[in-house]
């Protein structure tokens, strides 16, 4: 059984940018902010871990930096309460952008939380696992729901190229975290997010690869802007 994916009753709209590691998730979410505050709309941004700024976000950081151990020595469960306890600390702000009736941006939010710990669970405890995390999510700490996911379909060998790109991070003095230092698990990841994209209407999916070459970053962003902009004026 899935959770019904119920909107939230704000005035505003809630808005994520989902993908595997290395997809461009904090680019595309960048670009499509200036481009919607050059249309005048009122957009608020918030960028999923907050490493720097919460308990949670910083316990997420130890995570990924190994100090509770490899990917497969920690539970997934486990796994997804500091995830879910970063979002549930930020809360109070997704909320109050909401209900001041902003188009809230998220890079990242509770379907990479999903797409994750779907992927490290045993297959006999996949269903109970999205259930689980999902009722912590929406019911446990009633954080508001997506009106519409964006997905950046890439590879995971183009995303681990564009990793090894990125400049130094703040949460991590490796080159690539836990996630990121692992393309077969990236792959499965994929995989993952392209179930839940299959299984939503809520989700649009952009494919960042046309004929196996990467497209360029402002072609994407074209596409989702032009998506994200018809879906807002139909919304408001």
């Amino acid at each position: 059984m899935v959770l019904e994916h119920r909107p939230h009753s704000s005035s505003g709209l809630l808005i994520v940018i989902e993908g595997i590691d290395g997809a461009g998730k904090g680019t595309q979410t960048r670009l499509l902010h200036e481009r919607l505050m050059s249309s005048s709309r009122d957009v608020f941004t918030l960028s999923f871990p907050r490493y720097e700024s919460t308990f949670f976000g910083q316990r997420v950081a130890d995570f990924l930096n190994g100090k509770f151990g490899t990917l497969e020595q920690v539970h997934p469960f486990l796994a997804a309460m500091l995830y879910a306890g970063d979002r549930f600390e930020s809360r109070g702000l997704l909320q109050s952008a909401l209900n001041e009736g902003k188009i809230v941006l998220c890079d990242r939010y509770i379907p990479s939380n999903l797409a994750h710990q779907l992927t490290k669970a045993q297959p006999e405890l996949r269903a109970e696992m999205q259930q689980w995390i999902e009722h912590v999510e929406y019911h446990l700490y009633q954080m508001p729901r997506p009106d519409l996911v964006v997905l950046l379909d890439t590879t995971a060998e183009t995303a681990t190229t564009l990793i090894d790109r990125k400049q130094a991070r703040d949460y991590t003095t490796s080159k690539a975290d836990l996630h990121e230092a692992d393309q077969h698990y990236l792959e499965r990841v994929l995989i993952e997010y392209r179930n839940l994209a299959a299984n939503n209407p809520l989700w649009h999916v952009v494919p960042c690869l046309q004929n196996s070459i990467l497209r360029s970053q402002t072609e994407i962003a074209e596409e989702i802007y032009t998506f994200v902009e018809s879906f807002i004026s139909r919304r408001i």
